[in-house]
């Protein structure tokens, strides 16, 4: 493979100037949403575009137009079950690791010759006649399975946002209170793996800021308030010299001026020690997972007092009902440890199918204990409704709860 000149940066810590920065691009605090939504349409529309678009028995534009029409719904779901911040850019055609790669210029040397872009990125997917494809492995402890990156020491990283920006596009001309969701460079860097010969690629992550930097200025300008950047790998058992280098990079992504108000997500997990490395920055807010990680993960830190926590106690990963009594108490207990409260699935509802409405044939007694993403929709809904206005507001939701 040809050289190539890494591009680099100066990556400055926080300092004191990061307050006053912070209250250029401060952004209303949301009350309700959910982290990501389920992607392969509810009677499998994408996979089959996908597969036929394979076979050669559609064309592109079909393709497009089928998952512009799910992105559509998916965002109608969310407006509809009252969210007040709906994320975007959760759809993939296959993989959102394999989305960040190609967004970061970092798919592997040997697709560089399809010409392409859309047919470049099967190839890393999936492969060709002459093309190995990426390696898949388990994302964390879930079923799903993600696409890893490979990094080699000359790979030249360089921004594509079309995808981002095409997302949060279709989201505004609705009127849609859009917070694109981009996985993080901690998270990204940290589940790539280096071609042979090559150093860890978490080496490289200085060279990732100034591109998410860029990339928070072009959302911005975009028209989002809100941005989320995903970072699962803050919940694993990070050393003292990642911790410190997330507070460097998060420093200075914070610092920025010219960006939207900035969400770091965590979940599969207690972030623990890295709410400590995340809270030395500017960060606007921080979302926990207060199911996989307990009730008690902001118990050890006071960093988010007066900023925003997006509280997931809607589980994400499962399929059953959510005890509204019991959330609502975690919500409240975690009103103490921050200056706003958001209710949040614990992750992305990419886990669990779209809704149950259609599930006609199952046993009342076995479907009352279920929710799929719609209903845990409501479940966010109504736990928003109660923190704000008090259980007595959503009278209906808890006592049917109660019941199931």
């Amino acid at each position: 493979m040809p050289n190539r000149t890494r591009r680099t940066s100066s990556v400055t810590p926080t300092d004191t100037t990061a307050a006053t920065t912070a209250s250029a691009h401060s952004a209303r605090p949301f009350t309700a949403t959910a982290l990501g939504a389920p992607r392969i349409g509810p009677n499998r529309e994408l996979k089959k575009a996908v597969e036929a678009y394979w076979a050669g028995r559609t064309d592109r534009a079909a393709l497009e137009s089928v998952a512009a029409e799910l992105r559509r719904d998916d965002r109608a779901r969310m407006v509809a079950a009252g969210f007040d911040s709906v994320p975007t850019n959760t759809f993939s055609y296959y993989d959102q690791m394999l989305d960040t790669a190609a967004l970061l210029g970092a798919l592997p040397e040997r697709v560089a010759a399809v010409e392409d872009p859309l047919d470049r990125y099967f190839a890393a997917a999936r492969g060709t006649a002459e093309i190995r494809p990426l390696e898949m492995t388990k994302w964390f402890d879930t079923n799903y399975h993600y696409l890893v990156p490979e990094i080699a020491d000359d790979t030249r990283f360089t921004l594509h946002p079309e995808k981002v920006l095409t997302d949060l596009a279709e989201a505004v001309a609705e009127g849609v209170p859009a917070r694109p969701v981009v996985i993080g460079p901690a998270t990204f860097l940290a589940l790539s793996k280096p071609v042979p010969g090559a150093a860890d690629p978490w080496e490289r992550i200085d060279e990732l800021v100034p591109l998410y930097r860029d990339l928070l200025a072009l959302l911005r300008a975009g028209g989002a308030e809100w941005v989320q950047l995903d970072e699962p790998v803050l919940v694993t058992d990070l050393d003292a010299d990642r911790l410190e280098k997330v507070t460097e990079i998060y420093g200075a992504l914070s610092a920025a001026t010219d960006r939207p108000a900035l969400c770091v997500v965590t979940y599969f997990g207690d972030a623990g020690p890295a709410l400590e490395a995340l809270g030395a920055t500017e960060i606007d807010a921080v979302a926990v997972d207060l199911v996989a990680g307990g009730p008690g993960v902001l118990a050890s830190t006071t960093a988010f007092h007066d900023r925003l926590v997006v509280a997931g106690v809607v589980d994400g990963r499962n399929i059953w009902r959510t005890d509204l009594d019991a959330a609502l108490g975690i919500l409240a207990t975690t009103l103490g440890s921050a200056g706003h409260v958001a209710v949040s699935t614990s992750c992305s509802t990419l886990h669990v199918p779209y809704s149950l409405e259609p599930e006609t044939a199952l046993d009342p007694a076995i479907r009352s204990w279920l929710a799929f993403a719609a209903e845990k929709y409501g479940e966010v809904r109504a736990l928003a409704t109660a923190l704000r206005d008090g259980r007595e507001a959503e009278t209906a939701a808890f006592d049917e709860c109660r019941t199931a």
